[in-house]
């Protein structure tokens, strides 16, 4: 769902889904009863709302902050302001219930403006508020500058494998420009602090226990929250369900191959109308892909914002358009008008998240007005909590003897996705050696019953890294198996739909195990 929640209008950095953060503070996790010391500040706060400013705001969504410290275990050496937004309760309200729409990466407060309607429901009981985490849209956004496409460029075609020195090099000097263009926050990024910052949310939103929904990586936000604080976890639903163990470049072989079936199914669906621009033939329009991502890293196309379209914006621009079956259309014209007249914009709206937001200034103190957030804030911010993350670092003599077998085993994966997945492990190296507490301790928590969403068919988090997720959370996990196609449930699915809210207004769980069928089985 990250790519959705881009409002950068290049397309190359958009395509990157790496991960390049800084070290991960690794202290002691905070007390059960009460604040730990030296947070009673800002424990003690309360968020002032008011009426969110920009043309395309919606009327009824409220706007304001929330303040944090910029280093849990030095809470005295600075703060952050969050971004946040809320749809009001339309009744009597038991509280709010937070929504991380994933990446990591993606702005809450945007995706809850242009999608505010799906979650409709749910303020029969609550207000319903997102959030911009730390180093993401409002909320003291990260930037890589061109450290991004530098990393693409030093993979192109064979340089791994004829100068994997040269490689190296390059992604250290892509590690220093990130640390340059971040700022302080960049050093503290991470699911750790971020969970931490959910604790502080929750309490100015005046709840005694975080209700919450979260998608995708957002899963695995609420799987670390949950860890930490036990005891405050109140109905807790993730749908899309993360890995908590697998490392990154698992989690790239895993996304890609998701990807390439997704690919597939689309063009079997594709090849059956005569206005497919692959053809008529699935194996042929198979074939007929992977010539046109090689044919455009050869050879890219111009675009209006001075850019060159490359065969891995196309693949990436394909990528979150299979992300759901509600976009197919959207995408076989997008693909017909870059093969038919070479006009790229329509795959660009699939790198950009296809909006922009025309904020003007809002009066909120320390949050980055909407005009300054870096255009890479999204893949930025992807690669720092994803290596902040990820305990491995491998030493360069490692990583220099396993670029060619990386790159053959991602190429095997999907020809069509692979280089640009891989990109996802290599953009790690020359960082610090991320947490390992999740790997580690997120495990076997005891909270009150939550509810996993894994579907089938979902192309970027496999329906086994839920039961696995399930299993290692504990015996306060239940799976609900959603038996479609597209990446999570809640948006795509009546049948998820309904019993996630069934459970977030009135508490009502399904079995474990139960399913839902596919939409279409009903058609």
């Amino acid at each position: 769902m990250l790519a959705k929640l881009s409002t950068r209008p290049s397309i190359r950095r958009c395509a990157v889904t790496g991960a390049a953060g800084l070290a991960l503070l690794g202290t002691a996790l905070p007390a059960a009863d009460g604040p730990p010391p030296g947070l009673s500040r800002f424990y003690d706060q309360k968020v002032t709302w008011s009426r969110c400013e920009g043309m395309d705001m919606p009327k009824d969504l409220q706007c304001g902050k929330v303040t944090v410290p910029l280093d849990y275990a030095r809470p005295g050496k600075g703060t952050l302001d969050l971004a946040v937004a809320r749809y009001r309760a339309t009744g009597r309200s038991r509280g709010s219930v937070l929504l991380n729409f994933g990446g990591p990466g993606g702005q809450g407060v945007a995706q809850l403006a242009m999608g505010g309607k799906d979650f409709m429901g749910l303020t029969n009981g609550y207000d319903v508020v997102s959030f911009d985490p730390r180093g993401v849209g409002r909320s003291s956004p990260v930037s890589c500058g061109n450290a991004s496409d530098n990393a693409l460029d030093a993979t192109d075609g064979n340089a791994e494998v004829a100068d994997p020195g040269a490689v190296l090099e390059e992604l250290r000097a892509a590690a220093a420009e990130c640390t340059e263009h971040s700022g302080p926050v960049l050093p503290h990024i991470g699911t750790v602090n971020a969970a931490r910052d959910l604790d502080v949310m929750r309490d100015a939103l005046g709840d005694d226990k975080l209700n919450y929904l979260g998608f995708s990586y957002g899963s695995r936000l609420g799987a670390v929250y949950a860890a930490q604080y036990p005891e405050k976890v109140g109905r807790m639903v993730l749908d899309g369900v993360d890995t908590l163990t697998e490392p990154l470049a698992d989690q790239g072989v895993a996304s890609a191959q998701g990807q390439q079936t997704a690919l597939e199914s689309f063009l079997t669906w594709c090849t059956e109308d005569i206005a497919c621009p692959f053809g008529r033939n699935p194996r042929e329009a198979r074939q007929h892909v992977v010539q046109v991502v090689e044919s455009l890293d050869k050879d890219p196309l111009p675009t209006d914002f001075g850019e060159a379209f490359t065969g891995q914006d196309f693949a990436g621009a394909l990528g979150q358009g299979l992300y759901s079956r509600e976009l197919w259309p959207s995408l076989q014209r997008a693909v017909g008008q870059l093969l038919e007249d070479g006009d790229t914009r329509g795959l660009e709206a699939f790198l950009s998240g296809g909006f922009t937001l025309p904020l003007r200034r809002a009066p909120h103190a320390g949050l980055t007005d909407p005009a300054d957030i870096p255009l890479d804030n999204l893949p930025a911010a992807l690669m720092a909590v994803n290596c902040a993350d990820d305990p491995d670092r491998p030493a360069a003599k490692q990583v220099t003897e396993d670029l060619g077998r990386l790159r053959a085993r991602y190429e095997q994966a999907s020809p069509v996705f692979g280089r640009y997945r891989l990109t996802q492990v290599l953009m790690c190296y020359g960082r610090p050696k991320g947490t390992d507490y999740i790997r580690d301790d997120v495990k076997d928590v005891e909270t009150p019953r939550m509810l996993l969403v894994g579907t089938r068919g979902d192309p970027a988090t496999p329906y086994r890294w839920t039961v696995e997720t399930a299993r290692r959370l504990g015996s306060s996990a239940v799976v609900l198996d959603n038996r479609g196609e597209g990446h999570t449930g809640y948006g795509s699915s009546k049948c998820v739909h309904s019993k996630v809210d069934a459970f977030l207004l009135y508490g009502t769980l399904p079995p474990d195990g139960s399913s839902c069928g596919s939409d279409r089985d009903d058609e």
